[in-house]
């Protein structure tokens, strides 16, 4: 049951956008913008201002410490499922907003 409880309270932290939504919430200048996708992915095309952090990388983690933990984060991967992943990996971190952007890049275009 424990389980459920810690997936119950990330939910509440983090929120999945659609794609009009997510671009009113990046319009804020203090939201860090983070593409987790890998660099050949980036390098096809990203959302403008957007920061490469690969989720895949394993220094993932450590990237994430460098980020301000006083402003909100949203992320978007190609699909939306590595962009959640890295959400809670964000909440679990101790990011109090995190936006993700459902469905990914894919929705965004």
């Amino acid at each position: 049951m424990a389980v459920f409880s810690f997936l119950k309270n990330h939910k509440s932290q983090i929120q999945s956008l659609n794609p009009a939504d997510f671009k009113t919430i990046i319009a804020g200048k203090d939201v860090q913008l983070i593409d987790v996708r890998t660099a050949q992915e980036y390098a096809q095309g990203t959302i403008n201002r957007a920061r490469l952090m690969d989720v895949s990388s394993m220094d993932f983690e450590q990237e994430i410490e460098k980020l301000d933990k006083s402003c909100p984060v949203a992320v978007f991967c190609h699909s939306g499922a590595r962009s959640m992943y890295a959400a809670k990996v964000l909440v679990k971190k101790g990011f109090p907003a995190i936006y993700n952007l459902r469905g990914g890049i894919v929705f965004w275009k």
